[in-house]
């Protein structure tokens, strides 16, 4: 393997293998419409993994269920015209240990879930939906007066700054609830059933799973993240829909966390918050874990709404390692490339090679690079102040973005690196972008602007601070400013 090829330079993962069996889920009960039918699905799959694996199939219809454990050798087909719809109903969702946004912990199972399997698919043209909007806050900006009334009109409760909605009173106290609980060392299953409301699941969580396929269905509307593989192996995404409320809390597509080669490719995402993602645990957890993310290929995927095009971070405590991105168009996300930590998290983000993406109406930055990440939008802001380098200094190095094109951001490129710990080793070649701001860089060193190509708002197209060992080359060439005034 030659991390230093320009393209595809990881194999391609291998595919599940899966028997030719086929299982129907009317064959076991299941009638659809207005009857719950989770049992006669858990009873195919079970059925399934008994005979030594196949495809359990469901037919065009709307089903009704609670969550489902998946199984080894088995591919899960949703027959196009099939919508499989996840139950919100919390009494079904038992607690599982399992992880969500960068640490271990108690979550109510995934809609979809499976852990330490080999070969597992879920294919075909069917949607699955998850319900979320019985399990998500709303926070009161992210939606319009009218909008906001109809909400709260139809049921649930309000914190008492009256800016965040919650579905239940249950879901409102299980927050401070389970923090206390986290506070106290508290570690029994039991301690939290409390808070069952409040610990929304991915709709889809595969954990230590080898030989993953995801091709062609529709996954919607979930509690939290959406799809969610976690130190996962050999996974291929492929051909499939993302779907998610622009308002959704912690409405991610796809995280790919501590994954050992991956490919996304064909894809589309419309989500409430970053699009396609790349993690590897959070602070002093995410560091003893040292699971990097690693030999991931993105391609030929289209981003809408997201808070993020594709992103690493914030929790990427393990590394994130040889990763190649290219040939994908983003339009209207808040940024196109992202790339965020902050202090307390370690880890280094390295080889990473990103080129041929296209960017339209991108709202704050076309590219961002920002060490200062505090859980909101847009460029936040950065200190002067340089801290001790530690394990808990988050480093990014050898970066490689090549033929960006971004018509429309508030900021061309962002560097906001660490006084300490500036981004190191960035080169940026045939980048050219229509934007309010151009290129604002912060602490940053080794970097290489190649054939640069900014129209801007303002009459100073690059601002630097702090860095050093800038190489401009074409310089003649670099920079066309047109100003408004």
């Amino acid at each position: 393997m030659n991390s230093q090829q320009d393209s595809n330079p990881y194999p391609v993962p291998e595919l599940p293998r899966i028997p030719e069996r086929t299982f129907r889920i009317t064959d076991y009960g299941s009638a659809g419409g207005e009857l719950l039918c989770t049992a006669a699905i858990q009873d195919t799959l079970d059925a399934c993994a008994a005979a030594g694996g196949g495809k359990v199939i469901i037919p065009p219809g709307i089903w009704r269920t609670g969550p489902l454990t998946l199984h080894s050798r088995t591919n899960l087909y949703a027959e196009r015209g099939a919508l499989v719809c996840f139950e919100p109903d919390f009494t079904l969702y038992p607690l599982l240990f399992s992880h969500y946004e960068g640490n271990a912990g108690w979550r109510c199972q995934a809609p979809l879930d499976g852990e330490n399997l080999s070969d597992v698919a879920i294919t075909g043209e069917g949607i699955f939906d998850g319900s979320g909007e019985a399990w998500r806050p709303v926070k009161r900006f992210k939606m319009t007066e009218l909008q906001w009334q109809s909400l709260i009109a139809s049921g649930g409760v309000v914190d008492e700054q009256n800016q965040m909605w919650w579905p239940s009173g249950e879901a409102l106290k299980g927050e401070a609830y389970y923090r206390r609980l986290l506070e106290e060392g508290q570690t029994a299953m039991e301690a939290y059933l409390p808070a069952r409301a409040y610990l929304r699941p991915a709709l889809l969580s595969l954990r230590n799973c080898k030989r993953v396929l995801l091709e062609g269905a529709t996954f919607q509307n979930s509690p939290a993240w959406c799809l969610h593989p976690m130190g996962c192996e050999q996974v291929t995404v492929r051909h499939i829909q993302v779907r998610n409320p622009w308002y959704s809390q912690n409405g991610d597509g796809l995280d790919l966390e501590s994954c050992t080669h991956a490919l996304v490719e064909h894809c589309r995402f419309d989500v409430g918050d970053d699009a396609i993602c790349l993690k590897s645990g959070k602070d002093e957890e995410g560091r003893r874990a040292g699971m990097p993310c690693r030999y991931i290929t993105i391609r030929h995927c289209t981003v809408y709404h997201g808070h993020g095009g594709v992103v690493i971070g914030s929790e990427m405590s393990g590394g994130v390692h040889a990763v190649r991105v290219s040939d994908c168009l983003f339009i209207g996300t808040d940024i196109g490339l992202r790339f965020k930590s902050a202090r307390g998290r370690g880890g280094v983000v390295e080889d990473i090679r990103m080129e041929n993406i296209r960017m339209t109406g991108i709202i704050h930055e076309a590219v961002s690079f920002h060490m200062f990440y505090a859980g909101v939008e847009g460029s936040e802001g950065y200190d002067e102040q340089s801290f001790p380098v530690t394990e808990e200094t988050p480093q990014f190095r050898n970066i490689t973005l090549r033929n960006i094109t971004c018509h429309g951001a508030a900021t061309a490129l962002l560097v906001n690196g660490l006084p300490e710990m500036p981004l190191a080793g960035l080169t940026v070649e045939n980048f050219s972008a229509i934007s309010k701001q151009g290129m604002v860089l912060r602490y940053a060193s080794n970097l290489k602007l190649d054939g640069i190509r900014l129209r801007t708002e303002e009459a100073e197209p690059v601002k630097m601070h702090k860095c050093s060992r800038v190489e401009l080359i074409r310089s003649g060439e670099l920079m066309i400013a047109e100003s408004s005034g």
